[in-house]
């Protein structure tokens, strides 16, 4: 045992570490979801995050470290949001065809998310710091963040809501729309854009390629109406 303590202190110190193991895990959870055949509940994400935090937890591993050691991961992040723009150009004929819905859909998906999050705070009796980190939770990480840093919440507070309500769209929104009668791929790709943010995209380009171009364009019109919208909301309560 004292062997084994060793060798994973040695290798925990090494900074490439937490990155093979991310990607590991990651690529074990996606085989699970693939052979579960896409089971909702079994999604890579909800099962990666998971096993990451169980691990963390056994080696007494502090966030900031694994972080320190998987931020490239993070870093990629940017540069895959901008590439969502690549199938959404090919999709230039039925965003004209549908401009009109698809505006009406972001506004009122934008505020049902933003008044939801705040009628269920009140309702909850939740602090007015808790309450104002709960307000961007249907946004990517990076926005959501720096808009609960300017109306008072907690950003780190902020990104572990914004994650799991990502994992909650991913795994019901399918599912949900399909209940609904939703068969349309731009109405489930748009939908769980804006609920969804990022996570929520990755379910739709499983589902197909215009679902999933359509939700990139739902997570990026829904954050920068949020953006807006939240202050706004927030100053005109105060």
């Amino acid at each position: 045992m004292e062997a084994i303590t060793r060798i994973w202190v040695y290798l925990a110190e090494r900074p490439l570490l937490w990155l093979t193991v991310t990607v590991a895990v990651f690529w074990i959870a996606d085989r699970v979801h693939s052979r579960s055949g896409r089971f909702p509940l079994l999604n890579p994400v909800l099962l990666s995050v998971a096993a990451l935090v169980s691990l963390l937890m056994a080696t007494d591993t502090p966030y900031h470290t694994y972080f320190q050691g998987a931020q490239f991961i993070h870093f990629l992040l940017g540069p895959a949001t901008v590439a969502l723009a690549v199938p959404l150009a090919g999709q230039a004929g039925h965003l004209r065809r549908h401009w009109l819905p698809i505006t009406a859909a972001l506004a009122v998906g934008s505020l049902t998310a933003v008044v939801s999050a705040m009628a269920l705070g009140w309702a909850l009796g939740l602090t007015p710091e808790t309450l104002l980190s709960l307000l961007p939770k249907s946004v990517t990480t990076p926005i959501a963040m720096g808009v609960a840093e300017q109306i008072g919440g907690l950003p780190s507070l902020t990104a572990v809501l914004v994650i799991l309500t990502g994992i909650t769209g991913a795994v019901l929104g399918i599912p949900l729309l399909r209940l609904l009668g939703h068969r349309d791929p731009v109405i489930k790709g748009f939908a769980l854009g804006v609920a969804a943010h990022g996570i929520g995209t990755a379910r739709a380009f499983e589902h197909s390629e215009q679902a999933g171009a359509f939700s990139g364009l739902g997570m990026g019109l829904n954050g920068a109406l949020t953006a807006i919208l939240v202050p706004l909301l927030v100053w005109l309560a105060s």
